[in-house]
């Protein structure tokens, strides 16, 4: 049978947060946490699997994703230059190689997430 809740340091593992931000994110209300009889924090597995996204995949270990929607792919050469509008009042920004920017099938109007590890922009479906 599969799990139904985690404990708060597997579901920010799972959702390639950290356990800071899974709290941040509890207090801010971004996400719905339950307690235990212990007073400590539990996620529901259908939480997790509605901030992993849709297929339920998590392929970088980045702890920052942004989902959002794409505004707008400029093509110049090799290089792709993708702009998403996230949900908080911001926009993240990334340059891509055309061929990542063509295999993601970007265009505007679709979601996509911003994924910052480090100083680098990742764009990912």
């Amino acid at each position: 049978m599969p799990k139904q809740t985690f404990t708060a340091a597997e579901a920010s593992r799972a959702l390639g947060i950290s356990l800071d931000t899974l709290r941040r994110w509890d207090r801010a209300g971004r996400i719905r946490v339950e307690r235990d009889a212990a007073n400590r924090r539990v996620v529901p597995a259908s939480e997790v699997e509605r901030l992993r996204g849709e297929d339920g995949s998590v392929v970088f270990s980045a702890r920052n994703r942004f989902r959002g929607v794409v505004r707008a792919i400029e093509v110049d050469g090799l290089l792709a230059k993708v702009e998403i509008d996230v949900t908080e009042p911001a926009r993240v920004v990334a340059i891509i190689t055309r061929e990542s920017a063509e295999e993601l099938a970007l265009k505007p109007g679709m979601s996509a997430a911003g994924v910052v590890k480090s100083t680098s922009v990742m764009v990912e479906r």
